[in-house]
């Protein structure tokens, strides 16, 4: 899967499957900004890994929920890529509450839906006028099984995450035309940083739940995003794609 000479911009790309996807993308051929708010180190480590491996990247702070600091993303990238974005991750991973409905109040539940949808909308919108200039290019938005399938104390994060479903869809629409590609990868539960802190005995009850029989790797989504993003994907549009071992299937 050759995708040599196309820029990226992987949001959320220091860690997890962010770091994952910055990796494969770059080791497939492509110029990679790996984005990040806080942690700087842990993107310059992915950066770092990346050049190690002959590949072209970058790290960039910019909270994209913020159109300024995602205008001054834009920008560095640009600047860097020769003026390219072919492909958009959306990938920044947003804080949530993990209560029961009764007990979460509408400050939480509605911090979570504008933290992830507005995210989605600014970084979509900085992109676009670029992307429809040159009539390829590729958008995936990493939701969750969770926008689909209930999960205990999750109703904020599934919720949103429900939203940022409907959203790429209407991005699919209305930018088709344009040969722009809008897809949803949605992961079931990956081991990572994130699921650190579960203990040994609730990971192995999900494995076993899995007709694959592990829990995901940030790698196995990367995969799937890298297919999304590249030539292979060009008919593909509006599609939701659960990376999750069959855990739940559509």
């Amino acid at each position: 899967m050759n995708l040599h000479g196309k820029a990226a911009i992987v949001t959320g790309g220091a860690r997890g499957i962010g770091s994952a996807t910055s990796k494969l993308l770059a080791r497939r051929g492509t110029k990679v900004v790996v984005n990040y708010v806080s942690n700087r180190d842990a993107a310059q480590a992915t950066v770092d890994a990346i050049r190690a491996d002959g590949g072209e990247a970058i790290p960039v702070r910019a909270d994209i929920r913020d159109a300024n600091q995602v205008a001054e993303l834009i920008r560095q990238t640009t600047e860097a890529f020769g003026g390219r974005i072919d492909i958009v991750v959306n990938n920044a991973n947003l804080p949530f509450v993990t209560k029961p409905f009764v007990e979460t109040t509408w400050e939480e539940f509605a911090q979570k839906l504008n933290d992830e949808l507005q995210a989605a909308f600014v970084m979509t919108q900085a992109v676009i006028p670029f992307m429809t200039e040159q009539r390829y290019r590729r958008i995936v938005y990493v939701s969750s099984g969770a926008g689909k399938h209930i999960a205990p104390n999750m109703i904020a994060h599934g919720t949103a995450k429900g939203g940022l479903d409907t959203f790429a869809n209407y991005i699919a629409s209305e930018f088709g035309p344009f040969g722009i590609t809008s897809n949803v990868v949605a992961p079931g539960v990956v081991e990572t940083d994130a699921t650190a802190f579960m203990p040994e005995e609730t990971k192995q009850a999900i494995s076993n739940f899995t007709p694959l029989r592990r829990m995901a790797r940030p790698e196995d989504v990367a995969r799937v995003i890298s297919f999304l993003a590249s030539d292979d994907s060009q008919f593909a549009t509006g599609t939701y794609t659960p990376v999750n071992g069959g855990s739940y299937m559509e």
